[in-house]
């Protein structure tokens, strides 16, 4: 037997009877996850979990841009930093399969924590293992999609709604479709606003990590993209490469071409958020986690900007899932506290206060409240976007599918080589020999 089989072996017991007021001692936790606001909005929740358990809770933080290679090797080492994980989507299958993840259906069941609970597309995205089984290796902890932010303020100019009626024959207005979102985008491309020359959309451009993929993906999945033929698992070919994911992939480098500021080829979650606040751009794609601090920007806040989920495209309406889920690590030698945490965190009034505090949870009781629409202004579109989402592979060989997207989306989209068609036929062929290599076709 492991060591790794041995520790979930003997926490076995405790799945069970984990509880805020049962625990033996009180212990040091250490919880990991992105820094970014949400992670300072978690330290602020976490603070009642604390004076109710009397557990500390340490926080360890890395930057998006290193997230994965820092805590994946974490997880693959074995280590003891993390008690907790907050682990990406696409991490479940290898987190499952690996023994990373203390699977954690016993001790919902004891607790009365069902995931009938949560939004359906978290429980998929973030904590089932295989998807669509009843396997739970995590709790959704925050629920997460690629939207759109808008200047609301310059849409709502007279002289402009008027020039864009006159040269595309319909209102400056929140676009229904990829196209004419390309056009909003092309219309402000270069234009004079107050004085200062700003451009149309900031997009995900970057390939160090996972960025262009979590863009171009908005394109690919409403133009016909598939990631395998629906009735026959690890069958590629047709559905990676289909022509509609082609048209998706050649439309999104068109709107790159047109409608993105210079030097912005290397762009994701941060960059855009800069470029947007300080009024260089009309669009901003980027996650949803990024609404509470837009409202609260001096700049673009209070009523200047506006939200809108991804739009349609020939084959659909679609948006990549981010989010992740809450772990229990299975090297962490504090198994009992921790699960005391995941217990306290799925607490209705912990997930409202979540919501409250710049969180977003996947609670159905906080997300279909009737108040819960009109509590922000992008609460809608939060809820809209969740409605419509995919998510990238979640198989344990994750890494090697997403550099091998990063590295062909970016070669065409951004450097210009080839054609959307080879893109895609290599990345079907790079696909193809990752799963062969694993003994799955």
């Amino acid at each position: 037997m492991t060591l790794n089989l041995m520790k979930m072996t003997a926490a076995a017991g405790a799945l069970a009877t984990a509880g805020l007021s049962g625990a033996a001692q009180a212990d040091d936790l250490t919880l990991c996850w992105a820094a970014w606001d949400p992670a300072n909005a978690l330290i602020e929740l976490s603070k009642d979990f604390e004076a109710q358990s009397g557990h500390t809770m340490n926080f360890e933080f890395v930057p998006w841009t290193s997230f994965a290679d820092r805590m994946l090797n974490e997880l693959n080492s074995g280590g003891l930093l993390c008690d907790l994980m907050i682990g990406d989507s696409q991490w479940i299958g290898g987190g499952a399969e690996s023994g990373h993840y203390v699977k954690l259906n016993d001790f919902f069941d004891a607790n009365n924590i069902s995931m009938d609970d949560f939004i359906p597309a978290t429980v998929t995205g973030y904590a089932e293992w295989p998807k669509n089984t009843p396997n739970y290796y995590a709790l959704p902890a925050f629920g997460d999609v690629v939207g759109w932010t808008y200047r609301k303020d310059w849409f709502e100019r007279p002289a402009l709604q008027a020039e864009f009626q006159e040269k595309y024959g319909r209102a400056l207005d929140v676009p229904a479709t990829l196209e004419e979102l390309k056009d909003i985008a092309e219309f402000f491309q270069g234009r004079d606003i107050d004085g200062t020359t700003v451009y149309g959309a900031a997009i995900y451009t970057e390939r160090g990590s996972e960025g262009i993929t979590m863009g171009v993906t908005n394109a690919l999945y409403n133009y016909g993209f598939l990631y395998e033929n629906p009735d026959k698992p690890y069958d590629l070919e047709g559905f990676v490469n289909s022509d509609g994911a082609i048209a998706g992939l050649e439309y999104y480098k068109a709107l790159y071409d047109v409608g993105t500021p210079p030097g912005s080829s290397n762009w994701y979650m941060g960059e855009n958020i800069d470029a947007y606040r300080s009024g260089q751009v009309a669009l901003q794609m980027n996650f949803a986690f990024i609404w509470p601090g837009v409202e609260a920007d001096a700049n673009v806040g209070g009523g200047k900007s506006g939200y809108f989920h991804n739009p349609a495209g020939p084959a659909g309406q679609f948006a990549q899932l981010g989010g992740q889920g809450i772990s229990v690590v299975a090297y962490s030698e504090k198994q009992d506290a921790a699960l005391e945490y995941i217990k306290w965190f799925a607490q209705q009034d912990v997930q409202s206060k979540w919501w409250e505090l710049g969180g977003y949870s996947a609670l159905k009781a906080v997300v279909e409240d009737p108040g819960f629409a009109a509590s922000q202004p992008y609460a809608q579109t939060f809820l809209d976007s969740m409605a419509i989402v995919k998510d990238f592979w979640a198989e344990p060989s994750y890494a090697d599918l997403l550099l091998a997207m990063q590295s062909r989306m970016h070669n065409y989209v951004i450097a210009g080589d080839g054609t959307a068609k080879e893109a895609l036929d290599g990345l079907t062929a790079d696909w193809i020999e990752v799963f062969e290599d694993e003994g799955k076709l």
